[in-house]
């Protein structure tokens, strides 16, 4: 049997990468009419504005295995000092630039050496970074939201996430994402996600016995 996520890599037709084009067409959309204010308003990524946070988004998809382990070795595998370097490439001189760069990879299936769900996942959550600040909602198909749920519960790639919910009972309200033992922690699949991912801000989001302790284990 084929593995549609390795198949969505190999053909960019089927499985995760037509979630992933939506999203960023999405957040795209979702962006169109910012004035440099808003551009300029603090990201939930520590130190990062939301147009920086745009700018990591397209460097993502911008970089294959090949130029990210370029990158790696210039950077003497300082991976926070690799991030800072792309970000930079892709920020463009003004709002309307770095917006019409990430436009531009609304379609692409170049990624780093990463699992296509790993992207998406980048997608929502850093989409999330972005909108939240802003006062801007998605509403997320629960389907692909529970997919990014999955992908995080048992992954501490990139980001640190099944380290972070050890021990804790996560079940999703609006959806069937639940997984793990201990004291609970409820409500939306999307706050759900993104505590797991280190936004705190989204444990306000969410009830149960573990919500305290998952928010000590934030950023």
């Amino acid at each position: 049997m084929t593995d549609p996520e390795l198949t969505a890599d190999r053909g960019g037709r089927t499985g995760v990468w037509p979630l992933i084009r939506a999203e960023r067409a999405a957040l795209a959309a979702d962006l169109a009419h910012l004035t440099d204010e808003q551009w300029a308003t603090p990201s939930l990524c520590t130190g990062l504005t939301v147009r920086e946070v745009l700018a990591h988004i397209t460097a993502s998809a911008s970089l294959d295995a090949v130029r990210w382990l370029a990158g790696v070795l210039r950077c003497r595998f300082d991976f926070d000092k690799q991030v800072a370097m792309r970000l930079a490439e892709q920020l463009g001189t003004t709002p309307a630039e770095t917006l019409e760069r990430f436009r531009r990879i609304v379609p692409s299936t170049t990624k780093p050496p990463l699992p296509a769900l790993a992207l998406l996942g980048e997608t929502i959550v850093h989409g999330e970074d972005i909108r939240r600040p802003l006062g801007i909602r998605r509403d997320y198909p629960i389907g692909v939201v529970t997919q990014v749920a999955e992908y995080y519960r048992s992954s501490d790639l990139v980001v640190v996430a099944k380290g972070r919910i050890r021990g804790l009972r996560l079940a999703a309200a609006d959806g069937p994402f639940t997984t793990g033992s201990g004291p609970l922690v409820s409500g939306p699949t999307l706050a759900l996600t993104m505590a797991m991912t280190g936004r705190t801000t989204y444990c306000d989001d969410l009830e149960g016995d573990g919500v305290d302790i998952l928010r000590s284990r934030g950023h």
